[in-house]
């Protein structure tokens, strides 16, 4: 039995490393996605998790099965796929270390697995079910996506939900906001970022939080600020969390994602439901996660870029004395 079970996509992120004399970028492949990503934390901080994807039957999904069972990550849901190949991204970074994408996925492995194909027997037992919207960006991975949700809530699966919207997968603005406000809709955890909910309602992140809470139904909802930390709320508390000091960036990719695993495995460590959290739990939970995701930026990549758990505790010592909320 695990305790968290993610569906999505893992693939390859592309990224510019220098140039060549004609000014072509020299690329490092680097293990991703965002699910991975979220597992990997949480394997790195304690917890059992297992992935439900598809990758190419290629080199690079052969890699990517290799990286996450070097990680724990069980991978008996990982299908490969002859017909497609792994889903790549390009990233490019700008000064401050904050990245674009472009992505080969027209399709990609990830779009492509079917309903049939979703590892049923992970979700047996699990605690947590997460997902994201990149699976709801087209057929059949959507329908799979489904499926698995009511697989999830069926074994009475804890549902977590982070929609990394990423522009330039979606054929409209119009389709992602319906589809990332369905994923809402089943979410007893909400992962977002201040972008995304500027993106979905134009408000600001303490009104997109109480907007989940109140519309949508979810228990807890965590709005990352980017620099600035991350606003918490649920039904009893709210509040912020500042970025730790003194974390020189290189590379923000999987920060997110690394956030909310790591935020995940300090919850489910509480043994509460999301709604029975108070103020100092989910200041403590925040705190974690924080240093956890400012600390991966200080590497490249985002699946392989965390650090180990004392040095991210030793971050909350010296950024957030106890005796203070």
């Amino acid at each position: 039995m695990k305790d968290v079970v993610a569906l999505g996509e893992v693939l390859i992120d592309f990224a510019c490393c220098s140039a060549d004399v004609s000014g072509y970028p020299i690329l490092a492949a680097q293990p991703g996605g965002a699910p991975a990503n979220f597992l990997s934390a949480l394997q790195c901080y304690g917890c059992s998790t297992g992935f439900i994807g598809k990758v190419g039957d290629d080199a690079f999904g052969h890699l990517l099965k290799i990286t996450l069972d070097s990680q724990g990550i069980d991978t008996q849901g990982l299908v490969f796929d002859p017909s497609v190949f792994t889903t790549l991204a390009f990233v490019t970074l700008d000064a401050t270390g904050n990245r674009e994408f472009s992505f080969a996925r027209k399709p990609g492995a990830d779009t492509n697995l079917h309903s049939s194909e979703v590892a049923i027997s992970l979700l047996e037992g699990a605690r947590v079910f997460h997902f994201g919207s990149l699976s709801l960006s087209d057929e059949p991975s959507r329908s799979a996506t489904q499926f698995a949700l009511s697989q999830a809530k069926a074994h009475r699966c804890l549902i977590s939900y982070d929609p990394n919207f990423r522009k330039p997968l979606w054929k409209n603005d119009q389709i992602a906001r319906k589809q990332i406000e369905w994923g809402l809709h089943q979410a007893d955890i909400v992962k977002i970022s201040d972008e995304e909910i500027g993106f979905l309602w134009d408000i600001s992140p303490e009104q997109g939080a109480k907007k989940i809470l109140n519309e949508f139904g979810a228990s807890l909802v965590y709005v990352t600020l980017g620099p600035n930390g991350c606003y918490f709320s649920n039904s009893s508390a709210d509040g912020y969390v500042a970025t730790p000091c003194n974390i020189h960036v290189v590379d923000t990719t999987g920060a997110g994602d690394i956030f909310g695993g790591s935020a995940m495995s300090r919850f489910l460590k509480t043994g509460k439901t999301p709604s029975e959290l108070d103020a100092m739990e989910l200041r403590d939970i925040v705190r974690f996660a924080c240093c956890a995701a400012s600390l991966s930026t200080q590497n490249h990549g985002g699946l392989t870029s965390l650090l180990p758990e004392k040095q991210v505790v030793e971050c909350v010592e010296s950024n957030y004395p106890y005796n203070t909320l």
